[in-house]
């Protein structure tokens, strides 16, 4: 009786062509890297962005992860290479980008939602997603209470009437012992579909459904990563909210993956909570940022902080003991920005 290596051997011989290493795990595939254009980020990436995976940039409001992807495509960009931004929530604003260094002939901006009119093609349309797609803005205090919000006669205006609503007879609680009847919310439910070939060309959306532009996201960024020729396509939903975001397929996320690791293209998602899993090779979490405090009265700047809180592929252990105490790796980078107009320092 032959023995199992030999078994596995011949099986793995008669399925090379269709199923290379059947029964063999994949071995370990180091990624090259592209620099982001951030010193210290690329010290802790040790060189940059892994090539041909997913990359997760996720935390909150003016955090830094919009300016750091814009530096990774500047860098793209003046290499002349081509890189794709899909932008869900009409967020991108390209004088920002430009003044970022960013070439603008080689990135293609694709604003999801809006319509080109055949009747009117010289008027500019805008959309915006509802409030309760959008992540709720801060609340700003009025003066009387250290904030920067408007005059307190301001902030009075609108009381009669809260008050003559919660003073209405069906707006009074119900006692304790009255039974409650419970309402139950209609959720909405998406499921992404890709489109014949022949309607994705003159694909509009409705503007009263918002997941439709989600959807519309989805499958630009779908046929992008498979038509190929993009060094990097970063798909923006850091403005959309994070139950939404994480109702999005995994098997989407694990689709795109395999099309990156095909095309060999750099693919950045920006997104207030990780949604991609196991399918993302590189996670990094951005901390809110604080205000530089070089000047009084003077606002010059973000101190940012930036934390690695999954890397796919780590260094293996081994079973040698050093006698020296070996380095720990670093998982947190820290830099600033400076505004325009602090000047040089």
């Amino acid at each position: 009786m032959p023995s199992a290596a030999t078994i596995r051997l011949q099986i793995e011989t008669a399925l090379a062509r269709k199923i290379p290493s059947a029964l063999t795990p994949a071995p370990r595939v180091i990624r090259p890297v592209a620099p982001t254009g951030v010193s210290e980020v690329d010290d802790l990436l040790e060189g940059g962005l892994p090539i041909g995976a997913i990359t997760e940039i996720i935390g909150p409001e003016s955090s830094g992860r919009t300016g750091v992807a814009l530096s990774f495509v500047n860098q793209l960009t003046h290499a002349g290479k081509v890189c794709a931004w899909v932008d869900v929530s009409d967020a991108l604003c390209p004088e920002s980008a430009a003044a970022a260094g960013v070439d603008l002939a080689h990135l293609l901006w694709v604003r999801c939602g809006a319509s080109k009119s055949t009747t009117k093609p010289s008027i500019d349309y805008k959309f915006t997603l509802p409030e309760k797609y959008l992540i709720p803005a801060p609340t700003k205090m009025g003066l009387h209470g250290g904030g920067c919000g408007g005059h307190p006669r301001q902030e009075t205006k609108g009381l009669p009437e809260a008050l003559s609503g919660l003073l209405r007879p069906e707006a009074i609680a119900p006692r304790c012992a009255e039974p409650q009847r419970r309402v139950r919310e209609q959720r909405e439910t998406f499921a992404p579909q890709l489109q014949p070939r022949a309607q994705q060309t003159n694909l509009r959306v409705n503007s009263g459904k918002p997941w439709a532009r989600i959807e519309q996201a989805l499958c630009v960024t779908d046929l992008l990563l498979q038509a190929g020729g993009f060094s990097a396509i970063v798909l923006d939903m850091a403005s959309i909210a994070p139950d939404h975001v994480s109702r999005v397929p995994l098997a989407t996320w694990f689709r795109y993956r395999a099309a990156a690791e095909r095309t060999q293209a750099v693919f950045l998602l920006l997104t207030q909570h990780s949604c991609a899993k196991s399918s993302g090779e590189l996670l990094l979490r951005f901390q809110p940022g604080e205000a530089r405090d070089d000047e009084a009265r003077v606002f010059t700047g973000i101190e940012h902080r930036l934390q690695v809180e999954r890397r796919r592929f780590t260094p293996e252990p081994t079973n040698v003991v050093p006698l020296r105490k070996p380095p720990q790796r670093a998982d947190v980078a820290r830099w600033r920005s400076q505004t325009t107009w602090a000047g040089q320092r």
